[in-house]
């Protein structure tokens, strides 16, 4: 006798896509959970947005319900793989914005290859079950409903939808006005959703600019000369005239530096400047990026302001006006230069640059770049790092002086390949390749900083000339956080995955005498008040919410993105405050009295409550610059909004 199955298909699909889900989220997403509520939410979330996705193939007829179903199947499913292709590099989800970077995927080759795996097929079994059943059961899984019954179904799926939202919203209040933290909403109201909010984000925030005036300026503006503006440092002008030739880390993390590896240096020469008397290291330093990466480190440099929520700045407002580093230095005679052996679209870097008032762009163009053969000099995503530095040299000797430079490094790039030849140190030993390899090109890295040193002596380069180095972002996600427990010897906590986020920063000043290490807190967003003090060059009518990392009275926090951030006391992360010296939890002030949030008139029930307040509105100044493009309507002359 023939066996006939009489559930509806669209329950099959939601049962089989909804435990797929889950599993992706639980098992191979790294989605943090503190509590059993939080586990509840993450196993119902998945479940609810798969009913909402097949249960409206009720409103069709049988026919039109299989078409449906199945493509909603794989629909989702190709989804969920692009987002956890795209989480195992970096540990985030995607948005509306970098998909509409997807220009740049051309470019990534071996990096997206190297996050796709053999056993990912069966992530594609629910879908090849639910497209089986599809067919040979065609005529007793599929549905005619009456009226009555659609409404029904549409009730309920309204009514999970509802009580999803509901708990989320219990569990983490205000979740869809504190959107900064995407983990947060994909964990309380699953991938699906977020997507459908982010769209939603999207549009507003294109609105944003159009209806834009200027009359958010005043308040902005009285917000950085409260909260953000100091007195001169000490070393206000000590090098002014100087030439600033800044240097971008790819993916260095401040736990190579001092660091080692089977009783190797991993970075030996980086390592020595620690204790050179002409440079200042800042161990406490830390990236501020979001999905720009590299972009976003650059926009941060620039311009003292943060980076986008969503997507990448340097692509999504690269026409907007700014007030960068590279025009203020030019109005001061200073002729400006990016060196970068990449393409000159990437990252829309060729748009940018004009806006920020960069003079020339060396890209790859400018490079002999070998890609195959006995002289290759290629490796990842471009020219390796020594001959991109040795190339670059007769340029510099070129330019007018002074002169203000960059140059990006890439051999220290996702998936860090190096040729066996270039490798001279041994790769570490976990269930991680990408950790294991990324010490082979930190060190060529390392090698080839401490050559390019050399070679600007040799040019005449060094002498009149600041150096400065800074990581741009991380390189290894919390998605290998067990092989970087195994190296670092400790369980990788959230406030351990907050201090991961250092990245080395270092100011050579050639004949200061008086370099050190310092322990005080800062971050990218400081880079431009430092490097403008540095010269002398004063810039009281600019809108920047970093501080120069010399001076005394600075903000007392560095702001991630997500909102977390890091002050000289405490780190803030998952909503927990700890000790930033001990990693402890920090307690309520004992033995005194409660203090009272000058924001909302009520007890502080946390120590790190005052800076959180402070850090979500200095964040959302940004993004309203950004998002309504308001320093189109500033006079930086005369410190006040243009006449209309």
């Amino acid at each position: 006798m023939k066996r006939t199955f009489t559930a509806p298909l669209y329950i099959l699909a939601t049962v089989l896509f909804g435990l797929k889900t889950y599993i992706i989220y639980r098992f191979l997403f790294n989605i943090s959970l503190d509590n059993a509520m939080q586990e509840f939410i993450l196993l119902l979330n998945p479940f609810v947005s798969a009913f909402l996705a097949f249960g409206l193939s009720v409103l069709f007829s049988r026919k039109w319900q299989v078409r449906y179903i199945r493509s909603i199947s794989l629909v989702g499913s190709v989804i969920l793989y692009i987002n956890l292709i795209f989480y195992r590099h970096f540990s985030d989800f995607l948005t509306v914005p970098v998909l509409m970077q997807g220009s740049n995927a051309a470019d990534l080759g071996g990096s997206i290859l190297s996050l796709i795996y053999p056993q990912d097929i069966l992530l594609f079994l629910d879908l090849a079950i639910i497209w089986f059943f599809s067919y040979r059961y065609k005529d007793t899984m599929t549905v005619g409903y009456l009226r009555r019954k659609k409404v029904s179904t549409m009730a309920a799926i309204a009514a999970v939808v509802i009580i999803n939202i509901g708990l989320a919203e219990a569990e983490r209040p205000q979740l869809f006005t504190r959107g900064f933290d995407r983990e947060y909403l994909v964990k309380n109201i699953g991938l699906f959703n977020f997507h459908i909010y982010d769209a939603v984000m999207q549009s507003k925030t294109e609105a944003q600019r159009v209806f834009a005036d200027g009359n958010e300026l005043p308040e902005i503006l009285s917000y950085v000369n409260e909260e953000v503006e100091t007195d001169k440092s000490a070393k206000f002008g000590q090098a002014e005239g100087k030439n600033i030739i800044f240097i971008s880390l790819e993916s260095m993390q401040s736990f190579l530096i001092n660091n080692e590896l089977n009783g190797e240096e991993v970075t030996p020469f980086l390592n020595s400047l620690t204790e050179d008397k002409d440079t200042y290291y800042f161990e406490n330093f830390y990236h501020q990026t979001e999905q720009g990466k590299t972009s976003d480190s650059e926009f941060l440099v620039e311009n003292s302001l943060y980076p986008l929520p969503r997507g990448a700045v340097f692509f999504t407002h690269g026409q907007n006006e700014y007030n960068g580093t590279p025009e203020i230095l030019g109005q001061h005679n200073y002729t400006t230069a990016v060196f970068h052996s990449n393409n000159s679209s990437f990252w829309n870097r060729d748009v940018m640059y004009d806006s920020l008032g960069y003079d020339t762009f060396y890209d790859e163009n400018s490079y002999d770049v070998i890609p195959e053969g006995e002289d290759q000099n290629t490796v990842g995503w471009g020219l390796m790092d020594k001959p991109f530095f040795e190339q670059s040299i007769p340029y510099l000797q070129e330019m007018e002086q002074p002169y203000y430079t960059k140059f990006i490094t890439l051999t220290n790039h996702h998936p860090f390949d190096l040729p066996e030849e270039e490798a001279t140190i041994d790769q570490f030993d976990s269930n991680s390749q990408t950790l294991n390899k990324y010490f082979q090109t930190a060190r060529y890295t390392d090698e080839a900083v401490q050559q390019f040193f050399e070679q600007l002596k040799e040019s005449g380069e060094y002498e009149d000339s600041i150096i400065v180095m800074m990581g741009d972002h991380y390189g290894i996600s919390e998605y290998h956080n067990k092989a970087m427990s195994q190296y670092l010897g400790k369980d990788i906590t959230p406030y351990q995955q907050v201090q991961n986020q250092r990245v080395p920063f270092f100011i050579h000043i050639p004949g200061d005498g008086n370099g050190q290490v310092m322990e005080k807190v800062a971050g990218q967003i400081d880079v431009k008040p430092t490097i403008l003090g540095l010269l002398g060059i004063e810039s009281e009518h600019d809108i920047q919410f970093g501080n120069d990392v010399f001076a005394e009275d600075r903000k007392e926090y560095i702001a991630l993105r997500n909102g977390d951030f890091i002050s000289d006391d405490y780190v803030f992360t998952n909503d927990m405050c700890y000790d930033r010296l001990t990693g402890e939890p920090a307690d309520d002030k004992e033995g005194e009295e409660a203090e009272i949030s000058g924001e909302t008139g009520e007890q502080i029930e946390s120590v790190c409550e005052p800076i959180q307040e402070q850090v979500t509105k200095e964040l959302n100044y940004s993004d309203r610059i950004i998002y309504g493009d308001l320093l189109r309507f500033y006079d930086f002359e005369e410190g006040k909004e243009k006449a209309s």
